[in-house]
């Protein structure tokens, strides 16, 4: 019995009647401690914690000893898949490439691995005094960001 990848299917099996529902990560330590952090379209709700739990919880091997623990993914956590950049369209994202460059912008969405930000600059007008508001959009493709997150601003 590998632990691990019926412990994955179980997960799978449980996410399938919620389709706005998404895993993220699946870890398992030596000692049977099972922490599944799952996401949603929609966000994730207590409920939903605990009927993927009682749903995987309910299949694991009685003589099995183990702890598990439901949750869902943090607002503040970079992002581990790319379905969560289209959940997260609208909102002020910060990208660093793995080149070491940040940018922070709105983020528009993400389509066949490449991610597109918009952000906002003053710049002096072409004629005359004063500046105006110019938008820009910046694109990046899933492979060259090393970590995008929400920036939560209060």
């Amino acid at each position: 019995m590998n632990l691990v990848n019926d412990i994955n299917a179980l997960v799978n099996k449980a996410l399938e009647p919620y389709p706005a529902l998404f895993l993220i990560k699946l870890n398992i330590t030596p000692d049977n401690v099972i922490k599944v952090i799952i996401d949603g379209d929609n966000g994730v709700g207590i409920d939903d914690c605990v009927n993927i739990s009682r749903a995987i919880e309910g299949q694991i091997d009685e003589e099995t000893d183990f702890s598990l623990e439901v949750t869902s993914f943090g607002a503040e956590e970079p992002f581990v898949v790319p379905r969560q950049y289209q959940k997260n369209v609208g909102r002020i994202v910060q990208i660093t490439t793995t080149d070491g460059k940040v940018q922070e912008g709105v983020l528009k969405g993400e389509n066949n691995g490449i991610v597109v930000i918009e952000t906002e600059t003053r710049e002096p007008k072409p004629i005359g005094k004063g500046k105006i508001t110019i938008k820009k959009e910046h694109n990046f493709a899933l492979q060259d960001i090393k970590e995008a997150k929400v920036i939560i601003k209060f």
